[in-house]
């Protein structure tokens, strides 16, 4: 886990799952899923959520990393392993080191494990549509 990461003072609701990576976590609770990257966590109330639409793009399907050094180039390619999703919200508080700030509507794109979709759908009460 990212040293970096800021801790979640308080979570509303009970906390259902919880997913941390290097760069990015998600915790979902029954009222409310936390974005946490580091020096900054997104609160955002489940009851707050607009969408979740699949989101594809290029960029993310395939990446090219060039590191140049005195050793010579090094080349690495990464490729995204996980679906994506667009979520748009009405609002969000943002919690970083300056504080804690309210803001409007937000538009994130992360990859989201389908066991977190799933939490996130049965507590928001979104539903699919094919």
């Amino acid at each position: 886990m990212n040293r970096d990461f800021m801790r979640i003072k308080s979570l509303e609701g009970e906390l259902k799952y919880a997913h941390k990576r290097m760069e990015i976590g998600l915790t979902v609770s029954t009222h409310e899923f936390v974005l946490q990257k580091p020096h900054v966590n997104y609160h955002v109330k489940l009851e707050d959520i607009i969408s979740i639409v699949p989101y594809e793009s290029m960029a993310l399907k395939k990446m090219t990393i060039i590191n140049q050094s005195a050793a010579g180039d090094e080349v690495r390619s990464v490729t995204s392993g996980s679906k994506h999703y667009r979520v748009h919200v009405k609002q969000v508080i943002i919690h970083n080191r300056s504080g804690i700030h309210q803001v409007g509507q937000m538009e994130f794109v992360m990859s989201i494990a389908h066991e977190l979709l799933t939490a996130i759908a049965e507590y928001s009460g979104l539903r699919t549509i094919s």
